[in-house]
């Protein structure tokens, strides 16, 4: 695990302080990174993940990238907010590989790293609130590149708060059921499946991979992940094809390949089965935002 987690890229897109009303009332929202919340006053609700999750003060909240949410405030809240693009080596996802928790009760330093955070990075706080208009590649390289501003000790700093938040919704070691246990010894098969997103990835050449018989491994892997290795390969599929939609140029034939999905009639329909939407359709509401 430890190998794994060495190889953790984050990259600080915005961190700021914001004041939201009922005008915060957003649905369908899907971003290719990061979003961590330190609720200071008042209340509102995001929904992901199967969840409905009440923003409290003194509490923190992170919500995982490519997951589909709804936020919405009834009456006034504040909030410091963080997001951050996140990549394990081969484009594995920390989310794929450790079981986590979306609140935490604050502790002491929690608001100081939003604030220290703040205070490395001035003027990278969003001009809308809106989460859905940032979803768009020129916007989103933009706020990377300017990381290449800060100094180094900056720079350093910065990975290294964001690293410690993060990590205060990793599920404990001690208290992961069995079934936790399990999801994390198929690391190395969840990484096999995002490197070879692109090829004809079958059952039975996972199950070999794991020196596992395919019934058992099927079965195994439904109870650690709750769905079917090929559900589970064609949700990767549709994550790395929305997040080459957004951050290349590549056509959609192109995407279709790299992801495994070359017929381009059966990537469209598979894809707006996953998202509602064509990939084309996809693009090109994200890029005109």
């Amino acid at each position: 695990m430890s190998k794994i987690l060495q190889s953790l890229k984050l990259a600080l897109l915005n961190v700021g302080y914001a004041k939201l009303g009922p005008l915060w009332d957003y649905d369908d929202v899907i971003s290719p990174f990061i979003r961590l919340y330190y609720i200071t006053e008042g209340s509102a609700m995001v929904y992901h993940s199967n969840e409905a999750i009440e923003l409290k003060p003194g509490h923190i909240y992170i919500i995982p990238s490519y997951t589909f949410g709804r936020y919405k405030c009834d009456e006034y809240h504040e909030q410091y907010y963080i997001s951050c693009l996140e990549e394990i080596k081969n484009g594995y996802s920390i989310f794929n590989f450790s079981s986590f928790i979306f609140e935490s009760k604050a502790n002491p330093m929690d608001l100081y790293y939003f604030k220290r955070l703040l205070e490395l990075n001035p003027n990278r706080q969003l001009e809308n609130n809106n989460p859905k208009v940032y979803d768009n590649r020129p916007t989103l390289m933009d706020f990377e590149k300017r990381n290449e501003e800060l100094s180094p000790s900056a720079y350093m700093e910065t990975h290294a708060i964001l690293e410690i938040l993060i990590s205060r919704f990793i599920k404990d070691m001690n208290t992961q059921s069995t079934k936790s246990n399990v999801k994390k010894e198929f690391g190395m098969v969840l990484n096999y499946i995002h490197e070879n997103l692109h090829e004809n990835l079958t059952v039975k050449q996972l199950a070999d991979f794991c020196h596992l018989n395919t019934d058992y491994f099927s079965r195994v892997f439904n109870e650690s992940f709750g769905m079917r290795p090929n559900k589970y390969i064609q949700s990767k599929r549709i994550e790395r094809a929305q997040l080459l939609l957004l951050s290349t140029n590549n056509s959609l034939k192109q995407i279709a390949e790299k992801v495994g999905l070359e017929n381009l009639s059966y990537f469209n329909r598979i894809f707006k089965g996953h998202t509602g939407v064509t990939p084309g359709i996809f693009r090109e509401e994200r890029l005109q935002k």
